[in-house]
């Protein structure tokens, strides 16, 4: 298992759009990715999910994989959270 905290750039929050962005990367790696704030946790392939968290920016969540190239899937991740998820982070 590989795990990463990172701090959330968007201005905006971790909303519908960069949820849906970070939760289709995470369907797509064929690991099981969950993210966490705090003491909750949620399945990260689940934009409902993810929303759930209710993530602003600064806050910080920690991405964890589990499975096959799971130090891959991390990086890729969390080089998606800091580029802003495709959404301006200045």
């Amino acid at each position: 298992m590989a795990q990463r905290t990172v701090a959330l750039p968007n201005p905006s929050g971790l909303h519908a759009r960069p949820a849906k962005v970070f939760a289709s990367a995470a369907a797509e790696s064929g690991a099981k990715v969950t993210v966490s704030k705090g003491e909750r946790e949620v399945n990260a392939a689940s934009v409902l999910s993810i929303l759930t968290l209710d993530c602003h920016q600064g806050d910080e969540i920690t991405i964890s994989v589990d499975g096959e190239d799971a130090e891959a899937t991390l990086d890729h991740l969390v080089g998606l959270i800091e580029g802003g998820l495709g959404e301006e982070t200045a």
